[in-house]
């Protein structure tokens, strides 16, 4: 019977810590703004105690891992996560200073014990926004 009981809380213990990944297919951002890759636990719980990486194509850019941070060169003080939003399950990565070579698919992965979620954000330029100066040529 004790032990009926110890699998039965050992089963919700592992159906309460189940997440889900929630993301959009796609950003856009103009060349030098900061633009955020959405990303979030669903259900809302918190993502402190957790193992989180960010990989631009198959290269890991960005983990956060017992509170201790990396980041690839080439993104080193341009990505970061919004560390108080990490207690309401917000794991998106703000990218600063966007370049064109950072368009692409980003996977954000989130391992808390023996699950491991994963999401796919794109990334591209907001078209439309030409930033060359007119120029004007008169007949003389």
């Amino acid at each position: 019977m004790f032990s009926l009981f110890i699998a039965v809380k050992m089963a919700e213990s592992r159906v309460h810590n189940q997440f889900k990944l929630t993301s959009e297919d796609h950003v856009r951002a103009n060349v030098g703004e900061e633009v955020t890759l959405p990303c979030h636990l669903s259900p809302d719980t918190s993502a402190v105690a957790t193992t989180i990486r960010w990989f631009k194509g198959t290269e890991c850019i960005y983990l956060y891992k017992n509170g201790q941070l990396t980041e690839r060169s080439g993104y080193e003080g341009r990505v970061s996560l919004i560390t108080q939003e990490l207690e309401r399950g917000n794991v998106s990565l703000r990218l600063r200073d966007f370049r064109r070579s950072d368009r692409g698919v980003y996977i954000c992965q989130v391992i808390h014990g023996e699950q491991k979620e994963e999401a796919a954000v794109g990334l591209r330029v907001r078209r439309g926004n030409c930033s060359r100066t007119p120029v004007m040529f008169l007949n003389t």
